[in-house]
């Protein structure tokens, strides 16, 4: 027998031995575990789906601008900005608040009439 032949001969006698050792070890492991990994590929998208849901339903909001009561939806504890007004809001405990940093004061104007003082 030359080298070329037992070159060809070569991957057919890998497969047989893999063979061997998979009846003599049983195939039921293998099996077992192709169903196992068949059915969590089934099951993966439904638990992802289900569960994605879940987290949309608890960290979704809905609310209304304070500044100019147009409605939007935010994400729970993130930062938007209205669409509308363009105010700067965050998403916190479930409600939409207006986004101040700190040290910002914030001033209502009242108009006041204005009187003439005659001397």
């Amino acid at each position: 027998m030359n080298q070329y032949s037992f070159q060809l001969l070569r991957p057919w006698l890998t497969l047989l031995a893999v063979i061997w050792l998979l009846t003599s070890f049983g195939l039921g492991w293998l099996v077992n575990s192709l169903l196992f990994l068949f059915g969590l590929l089934l099951l993966a998208p439904v638990v992802f789906f289900f569960g994605f849901r879940w987290w949309l339903q608890t960290n979704l909001v809905t609310d209304q601008c304070p500044v100019c009561s147009y409605e939007l939806t935010g994400l729970n504890n993130s930062q938007l900005q209205c669409p509308n007004c363009g105010e700067r809001l965050i998403v916190q405990n479930r409600q939409i608040q207006r986004f101040t940093p700190d040290g910002t004061i914030d001033v209502t104007a009242v108009e006041v009439q204005a009187q003439v003082l005659e001397d």
